[in-house]
Protein backbone atom coordinates (compact mmCIF):
# COMPACT_ATOMS: atom_id res chain seq x y z
CA UNK A 1 0.00 0.00 0.00
CA UNK A 2 0.78 3.30 -0.81
CA UNK A 3 -0.72 6.28 1.60
CA UNK A 4 1.27 8.81 2.36
CA UNK A 5 3.72 10.49 0.51
CA UNK A 6 5.73 14.16 0.14
CA UNK A 7 6.15 16.47 -2.50
CA UNK A 8 8.39 19.57 -1.27
CA UNK A 9 10.29 20.62 -4.55
CA UNK A 10 9.85 24.03 -5.80
CA UNK A 11 7.04 24.45 -8.91
CA UNK A 12 9.30 25.43 -10.81
CA UNK A 13 11.50 22.33 -10.30
CA UNK A 14 8.45 20.46 -10.72
CA UNK A 15 7.72 22.07 -14.18
CA UNK A 16 11.48 21.49 -15.54
CA UNK A 17 11.48 18.12 -14.34
CA UNK A 18 8.90 17.07 -16.79
CA UNK A 19 8.95 19.51 -19.26
CA UNK A 20 5.36 20.40 -18.46
CA UNK A 21 2.72 24.18 -18.29
CA UNK A 22 1.20 24.51 -15.53
CA UNK A 23 -2.93 23.69 -15.52
CA UNK A 24 -5.67 26.23 -15.30
CA UNK A 25 -6.61 26.39 -12.11
CA UNK A 26 -3.81 24.92 -10.48
CA UNK A 27 -2.47 26.56 -7.12
CA UNK A 28 0.95 24.40 -5.63
CA UNK A 29 1.91 24.28 -2.00
CA UNK A 30 4.60 21.92 -1.04
CA UNK A 31 2.54 19.12 0.73
CA UNK A 32 4.94 16.98 3.60
CA UNK A 33 2.19 14.86 4.38
CA UNK A 34 0.02 13.96 1.32
CA UNK A 35 -2.91 12.06 2.38
CA UNK A 36 -6.07 10.02 0.02
CA UNK A 37 -8.99 12.01 -1.01
CA UNK A 38 -6.99 15.15 -0.76
CA UNK A 39 -6.05 16.85 -3.96
CA UNK A 40 -2.17 16.09 -5.22
CA UNK A 41 -0.58 17.41 -7.90
CA UNK A 42 -0.45 15.24 -11.42
CA UNK A 43 1.45 15.12 -14.53
CA UNK A 44 -0.79 14.20 -17.53
CA UNK A 45 0.32 14.47 -21.32
CA UNK A 46 -1.87 16.40 -23.58
CA UNK A 47 -1.21 17.15 -27.53
CA UNK A 48 0.12 20.49 -26.30
CA UNK A 49 2.41 18.73 -23.74
CA UNK A 50 2.91 17.58 -20.19
CA UNK A 51 0.55 19.53 -17.85
CA UNK A 52 0.68 20.11 -13.80
CA UNK A 53 -2.47 20.02 -12.16
CA UNK A 54 -4.16 18.34 -9.61
CA UNK A 55 -6.68 15.11 -8.94
CA UNK A 56 -8.09 13.86 -5.90
CA UNK A 57 -6.87 10.89 -4.53
CA UNK A 58 -9.23 7.87 -4.37
CA UNK A 59 -10.13 6.82 -7.82
CA UNK A 60 -13.90 6.97 -8.50
CA UNK A 61 -14.64 4.42 -12.05
CA UNK A 62 -16.70 6.28 -14.21
CA UNK A 63 -19.77 4.07 -13.42
CA UNK A 64 -19.62 4.40 -10.22
CA UNK A 65 -22.90 4.98 -8.51
CA UNK A 66 -21.47 7.56 -5.66
CA UNK A 67 -17.38 9.25 -5.30
CA UNK A 68 -17.39 7.18 -1.73
CA UNK A 69 -15.51 4.47 -3.58
CA UNK A 70 -12.64 6.80 -3.79
CA UNK A 71 -11.74 5.77 -0.03
CA UNK A 72 -11.24 2.10 -0.98
CA UNK A 73 -9.58 2.68 -4.54
CA UNK A 74 -6.23 4.77 -3.60
CA UNK A 75 -3.90 2.40 -5.28
CA UNK A 76 -4.15 -0.58 -7.82
CA UNK A 77 -1.99 -3.34 -7.99
CA UNK A 78 0.20 -3.80 -10.99
CA UNK A 79 -0.28 -7.67 -11.38
CA UNK A 80 -4.12 -7.70 -11.67
CA UNK A 81 -4.24 -4.04 -13.37
CA UNK A 82 -5.50 -5.84 -16.58
CA UNK A 83 -8.62 -7.75 -15.03
CA UNK A 84 -9.95 -5.29 -12.83
CA UNK A 85 -13.26 -3.17 -14.53
CA UNK A 86 -12.24 -0.22 -12.62
CA UNK A 87 -8.71 -0.35 -14.09
CA UNK A 88 -8.16 -2.28 -17.32
CA UNK A 89 -9.79 0.54 -19.67
CA UNK A 90 -7.40 3.27 -17.95
CA UNK A 91 -4.61 1.48 -18.84
CA UNK A 92 -4.58 2.05 -22.47
CA UNK A 93 -5.66 5.71 -21.96
CA UNK A 94 -5.35 7.91 -19.18
CA UNK A 95 -2.60 7.25 -17.52
CA UNK A 96 -0.39 10.03 -15.17
CA UNK A 97 2.83 10.82 -12.85
CA UNK A 98 2.14 11.60 -9.16
CA UNK A 99 5.13 13.55 -8.75
CA UNK A 100 6.42 12.55 -5.57
CA UNK A 101 10.04 13.38 -3.24
CA UNK A 102 9.41 10.73 -0.89
CA UNK A 103 6.98 8.15 0.38
CA UNK A 104 5.95 7.05 4.21
CA UNK A 105 5.40 3.70 4.97
CA UNK A 106 5.13 2.29 8.41
CA UNK A 107 7.41 -0.91 9.75
CA UNK A 108 5.93 -3.04 12.45
CA UNK A 109 8.68 -3.22 15.41
CA UNK A 110 6.80 -5.54 18.44
CA UNK A 111 3.49 -4.22 18.96
CA UNK A 112 4.14 -0.53 17.89
CA UNK A 113 4.67 0.70 14.14
CA UNK A 114 7.48 3.36 12.96
CA UNK A 115 6.96 5.96 10.12
CA UNK A 116 9.91 5.54 8.05
CA UNK A 117 10.39 7.58 4.79
CA UNK A 118 11.74 6.46 1.65
CA UNK A 119 13.28 8.52 -0.90
CA UNK A 120 15.86 8.48 -3.58
CA UNK A 121 19.69 8.30 -2.20
CA UNK A 122 20.16 12.08 -3.67
CA UNK A 123 16.81 13.33 -2.81
CA UNK A 124 15.87 13.86 -6.31
CA UNK A 125 12.20 14.05 -7.36
CA UNK A 126 10.89 11.00 -8.90
CA UNK A 127 7.56 9.47 -10.41
CA UNK A 128 5.18 7.21 -8.81
CA UNK A 129 2.82 5.96 -11.82
CA UNK A 130 -0.76 6.51 -11.47
CA UNK A 131 -4.12 6.07 -13.70
CA UNK A 132 -7.18 8.98 -13.63
CA UNK A 133 -10.93 9.19 -14.25
CA UNK A 134 -13.69 11.30 -14.44
CA UNK A 135 -17.21 10.75 -12.95
CA UNK A 136 -20.05 12.79 -13.44
CA UNK A 137 -22.47 13.41 -10.21
CA UNK A 138 -26.12 13.12 -10.97
CA UNK A 139 -26.36 17.40 -11.03
CA UNK A 140 -23.72 16.74 -13.76
CA UNK A 141 -21.15 18.02 -11.94
CA UNK A 142 -17.50 16.40 -13.02
CA UNK A 143 -14.79 14.89 -10.13
CA UNK A 144 -11.39 14.02 -11.37
CA UNK A 145 -9.36 11.49 -9.15
CA UNK A 146 -6.91 9.27 -9.56
CA UNK A 147 -5.03 5.89 -7.57
CA UNK A 148 -1.05 5.11 -7.54
CA UNK A 149 -0.31 2.13 -8.57
CA UNK A 150 1.75 -0.65 -5.93
CA UNK A 151 3.72 -3.76 -7.04
CA UNK A 152 6.16 -6.17 -4.99
CA UNK A 153 8.88 -4.82 -2.74
CA UNK A 154 12.15 -4.45 -3.75
CA UNK A 155 15.12 -5.62 -1.19
CA UNK A 156 14.98 -2.30 0.83
CA UNK A 157 11.14 -2.22 0.90
CA UNK A 158 10.67 -6.05 1.57
CA UNK A 159 11.81 -5.30 5.12
CA UNK A 160 9.14 -2.59 5.85
CA UNK A 161 6.21 -3.61 4.08
CA UNK A 162 4.57 -5.63 1.59
CA UNK A 163 4.06 -3.53 -1.08
CA UNK A 164 5.46 -0.57 -2.56
CA UNK A 165 4.49 1.73 -5.11
CA UNK A 166 5.11 1.83 -9.09
CA UNK A 167 8.14 4.45 -9.39
CA UNK A 168 9.15 4.68 -13.31
CA UNK A 169 12.70 4.79 -14.68
CA UNK A 170 12.97 8.40 -15.69
CA UNK A 171 13.26 6.82 -19.30
CA UNK A 172 10.28 5.06 -18.86
CA UNK A 173 8.12 8.81 -17.75
CA UNK A 174 7.38 9.57 -21.80
CA UNK A 175 6.36 6.33 -22.41
CA UNK A 176 3.90 5.95 -19.67
CA UNK A 177 2.27 9.78 -20.43
CA UNK A 178 2.27 9.37 -24.33
CA UNK A 179 -1.01 10.05 -25.11
CA UNK A 180 -0.93 7.72 -28.66
CA UNK A 181 0.51 4.94 -26.58
CA UNK A 182 -2.17 1.92 -26.26
CA UNK A 183 0.36 -1.20 -26.16
CA UNK A 184 -0.96 -2.03 -22.63
CA UNK A 185 1.13 -5.13 -22.46
CA UNK A 186 4.13 -2.79 -23.31
CA UNK A 187 2.88 -0.75 -20.70
CA UNK A 188 2.68 -3.09 -17.69
CA UNK A 189 6.12 -4.11 -18.61
CA UNK A 190 6.80 -0.98 -17.19
CA UNK A 191 5.83 -1.43 -13.38
CA UNK A 192 8.26 -3.20 -11.59
CA UNK A 193 9.82 -2.79 -8.65
CA UNK A 194 12.53 0.18 -8.66
CA UNK A 195 16.36 -0.02 -7.87
CA UNK A 196 17.03 -0.39 -3.98
CA UNK A 197 20.20 0.48 -4.87
CA UNK A 198 19.36 3.56 -5.69
CA UNK A 199 16.92 4.37 -2.44
CA UNK A 200 17.33 5.05 1.25
CA UNK A 201 14.68 5.00 4.28
CA UNK A 202 14.99 6.77 7.92
CA UNK A 203 12.55 7.21 10.71
CA UNK A 204 10.83 9.80 10.74
CA UNK A 205 7.98 11.29 13.54
CA UNK A 206 5.55 9.63 14.47
CA UNK A 207 3.41 12.79 14.41
CA UNK A 208 3.32 11.89 10.58
CA UNK A 209 -0.10 9.33 11.13
CA UNK A 210 -2.17 12.02 11.83
CA UNK A 211 -3.31 13.52 8.46
CA UNK A 212 -3.83 16.84 10.34
CA UNK A 213 -0.04 17.61 11.07
CA UNK A 214 1.66 18.80 7.39
CA UNK A 215 4.86 20.99 8.27
CA UNK A 216 8.66 19.92 7.35
CA UNK A 217 9.18 18.54 11.36
CA UNK A 218 7.86 15.84 9.69
CA UNK A 219 10.67 14.64 7.18
CA UNK A 220 13.53 14.97 9.59
CA UNK A 221 15.17 12.28 10.90
CA UNK A 222 14.69 10.54 13.94
CA UNK A 223 16.61 8.11 16.09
Amino acid sequence: MCGRFTITDPIDAILDRYYASIADGFEYKPNYNAAPMQYIPTIIGSKDGNRLGSLRWGLVPVWAKDDKIGNKMINARAETLAEKPAFKRLVGSKRCIVPCSGFYEWRKEGSTKQPLRILMKDDRLFSLAGLYDTWTDPDGNKLSTCTIITTEPNSLMEDIHNRMPVILRPEDEAEWLGRDNDDVQSLLGLLQPYQASEMRAYEVPKEVGNVRNNSVNLIKEVG
